[in-house]
């Protein structure tokens, strides 16, 4: 499904196309067995009915050998549709060799041409080389087989020859015998080895859009989350990637990789998670076939040279277009070739590792593109010769490599083999058609300078589905014979000697495709991926572990500036704003937690305030800090510094001098050791009440009753002295008589005692005493309370 995405719109399905795929089961089936007869599709039968030499379609699914010698036999399969509206009597198949092409632009010629056209398609060879097919009715499909061998084909010189093959025979209308339908390839002939053979980098890529997500677990292996499970198809069996490797292990090819992929499939081989559309995760299954995948790889690698693109492999036109306006978004990339390198030190460690190499995508670049691409250590930037376009002063395709100032140098892959493996090849005539196209395209830039040894670049689409991977495999195989090329590294090309006279002037930005800009990520792209940036930074500084969230957040933020989101602005958006949400919601993690309105009885008390820590992972670096919203009412103290271990809460008690009544706002923030506020501040209201007159004047009375009642007791211990002297008794018997006047004293006194004692144990006194409970550990502060 993943290939048929990528292929939905390069090119038209006819119904025609649904009676090959149909008929590809005859491919091989001798015809003596019977050809199997298939209808029509309904949409062929509705479509207008084809005439003249384009009445019977032709295809060729097969051409073994690709390339064949004097001592081979060349057999072709395919299939024959009867697209006419009538019955073709007296049909057979048979092969027509063309003249040979003397040119680049005439292989491009042919390979356009439609419909039978006499002379240039040569004569039939005919004899025991023809296959007879009787009847074909109208909409009927079958499959042929024709072997001959090449020294029959009557191939006189080495070169690139276009061979046919054709239908001919009777219709209705037109009762002779004539050609009624044909198809083309091209067969690359050359004997012996070449005089000088081309040198050919092919390179053979490694790339995928973004898997992993900024999101980790909470466990300590901070279990990886992928963004989905679409990467394990791409490394099961069959897939996308899995067929990269499997096949170019045996090629002579350059490997280039995006480290962020190696780190993608390293992730996927231990436990991992995959997002869910309602945003719950699940476990991964992909671990086996990531393992696999992974092991293969470096196999395949080791001993060779592998070129490492920057992490994540970020689009290098967009950057310098539209980048280069939002301050700090260069200075992504040396972080992202330093990463690269590390990562694929890791991944591969029996490659020969590149990493001085930029690839802008399609090989589009003008001077800003190189002047970014040059400025994180890339010192070889690829492009393609339809950037980089000759005068027309050399007949002949010069060497990649090309000074371009500074000591560096652009690598110039060839455009015509490069795009020789794009479009729709699940088809078995498409991928024919494609590889013979190459082959010859190689012979020829050879023929071109037969004397003059030169290195060609091979610069394939990014990501090949299955099928063009399959095809592009088969073309470099078909070049294993190094009759007319030899293989070469790519930074062995990008050394070799420039050829003085090819062009290596840098286009200016006016000269970038428009195709191509419009599909750049747009200015407030990287305006985003800027905020997240600085959002970032100023979280790290207070994580005791910085590598749990710097690591995945950082590496991610990257992926959001991938050559893999052109053509898709909605997906690439959704992608950055997932980064921010995520982050966001971590530093949310740390915050204050808010306070009710604060009652403070007395001139000083303490203000607790929680600050509370849901990471899992300690928190340092940081104060707490009160400001008071009128310090001449409530003077709230300096900052405190502030450490709370991963899961917990810490209450910062702060000390306050009141100066006067009244209602206090104060607000509490957090800030990082520079002073930098980190999250949101928190205000709450407090409440100063200070010592009141009536209180006061409770007192002040409480102390008069006690002089009042020592005066009384006083004056009444002088008078029965007096009355004692006057009547000449004895002051104990006075004092112990039973008479009416002693018992009042005494009870006086009694009651005198019981007032003036009384006053200073009362509740009164307690009403001043401010509540020295804790602090409620109730988020919304109902019925807090503040030390003293």
């Amino acid at each position: 499904m993943a290939e048929a995405a990528q292929n939905q719109g390069t090119r038209p399905a006819p119904a025609r196309r649904w009676l090959r795929r149909t008929a590809a089961v005859l491919v091989g089936v001798p015809l003596a067995a019977g050809p199997l007869q298939l209808p029509a599709a309904p949409s062929a039968q509705a479509a207008p009915k084809a005439t003249g030499s384009r009445s019977v379609d032709v295809s060729i699914n097969s051409m073994t050998p690709s390339s064949p010698s004097k001592s081979d036999t060349v057999t072709i399969k395919g299939t024959v549709t009867n697209d006419s509206s009538s019955t073709v009597t007296d049909a057979h198949v048979g092969l027509r060799v063309g003249a040979t092409l003397n040119s680049r632009s005439g292989i491009d010629s042919a390979d356009r041409r439609t419909g039978y056209v006499p002379g240039t398609d040569g004569q039939e060879i005919g004899g025991k080389h023809t296959l007879e097919l009787r009847d074909l009715p109208s909409g009927i499909t079958r499959g042929f087989s024709l072997s001959v061998p090449a020294k029959d084909l009557d191939l006189k010189q080495a070169g690139i020859y276009q061979l046919g093959v054709s239908v001919s025979g009777q219709t209705r209308a037109q009762r002779y015998e004539h050609v009624l339908g044909i198809e083309r390839t091209f067969l690359p002939w050359q004997t012996s080895a070449a005089r000088q053979k081309t040198r050919l980098s092919f390179m053979w890529p490694l790339i995928s859009s973004p898997h992993l997500s900024a999101e980790t677990g909470s466990d300590a292996q901070q279990t990886p989350v992928f963004r989905d499970d679409s990467l394990t198809e791409e490394l099961a069996p069959g897939g996308r990637l899995q067929q990269m490797v499997s096949l170019g292990k045996s090629l002579p090819v350059t490997w280039v990789v995006d480290p962020d992929l190696l780190a993608a499939v390293s992730a996927m081989a231990e436990n991992y998670k995959v997002q869910q559309p309602d945003g719950s995760t699940v476990s991964g299954k992909g671990q086996a076939v990531a393992r696999q995948w992974l092991s293969d790889l470096q196999k395949a690698t080791d001993g060779h040279e592998v070129v490492a693109l920057p992490y994540g492999d970020p689009d290098l036109a967009s950057l310098a277009h539209r980048g280069k306006d939002v301050s700090g978004a260069l200075a992504h990339l040396r972080p992202a070739t330093d990463l690269a390198s590390r990562t694929a030190e890791t991944m591969l460690p029996g490659a020969k590792l590149r990493t001085d190499f930029a690839w802008p995508v399609d090989g589009a670049i003008d001077s800003s593109v190189v002047d970014v691409a040059t400025s994180a250590g890339a010192h070889n930037v690829i492009t393609r010769n339809d950037s980089l376009r000759e005068s027309g002063a050399l007949s002949y395709s010069p060497t990649a490599a090309r000074p371009i100032g500074g000591g560096n140098r652009a690598v110039v892959s060839d455009a015509r083999l490069s795009t020789a493996f794009e479009g729709d090849l699940s088809e078995a005539e498409e991928s024919t058609l494609s590889r013979q196209r190459f082959l010859a395209q190689t012979l020829m830039v050879t023929m071109q300078a037969p004397g003059k040894q030169r290195s060609i670049v091979v610069a394939p689409q990014r990501m090949p589905t299955a099928s063009q991977a399959r095809t592009m495999a088969e073309a470099v195989r078909g070049l294993e014979d190094e009759r007319w090329t030899e293989p070469l590294d790519l930074g062995d090309a990008a050394k070799a000697k420039p050829d003085p006279r090819a062009n290596s002037r840098i286009p200016s930005p006016a000269a970038y495709p428009r195709s191509l800009r419009k599909q750049e990520l747009p200015t407030e792209a990287f305006r985003e991926i800027q905020r997240t940036q600085g959002a970032l930074e100023g979280f790290q500084v207070i994580l005791s572990r910085q590598d749990r969230v710097v690591t995945p957040v950082g590496n991610t933020i990257m992926r959001g500036m991938s050559t893999s989101w052109r053509g898709d602005a909605d997906g690439a958006a959704a992608f950055r704003d997932t980064v921010q949400e995520y982050l966001s919601g971590l530093t949310q993690e740390v915050r204050l937690i808010q306070k009710s309105t604060q009652t403070l009885s007395g001139r000083s008390a303490t203000i607790p305030v929680t600050v509370q820590n849901n990471l899992v992972q300690g928190v340092k670096g940081m104060k707490l800090v009160l400001t008071s919203g009128q310090p001449n009412r409530l003077d709230v103290g300096e900052g405190q510094p502030i450490r709370i271990e991963g899961g917990h809460s810490q209450s910062v008690k702060f000390d306050t001098t009141a100066h006067a009544n009244g209602k206090v706002w104060v607000t509490a923030r957090l800030e990082t050791e520079d002073g930098t506020p980190y999250g949101a501040p928190m205000t709450f209201q407090v409440n100063v009440t200070e010592i009141t007159s009536t209180v006061m004047l409770v007192i002040a009375g409480g102390v008069l009753l006690l002089v009042l009642a020592g005066i009384r007791m006083y004056t009444q211990r002088k008078r029965a002295a007096a009355r004692d002297a006057a009547e000449g008794s004895e002051p104990v018997e006075e004092s112990a008589g039973t008479s009416g006047e002693p018992a009042e004293a005494t009870g006086e006194e009694a009651d005198s005692e019981g007032s003036g004692t009384g006053a200073p144990g009362s509740g009164q006194q307690g009403d001043v005493t401010p509540d020295t409970g804790p602090e409620s550990d109730d988020a919304s502060g109902t019925g807090e309370k503040v030390d003293r």
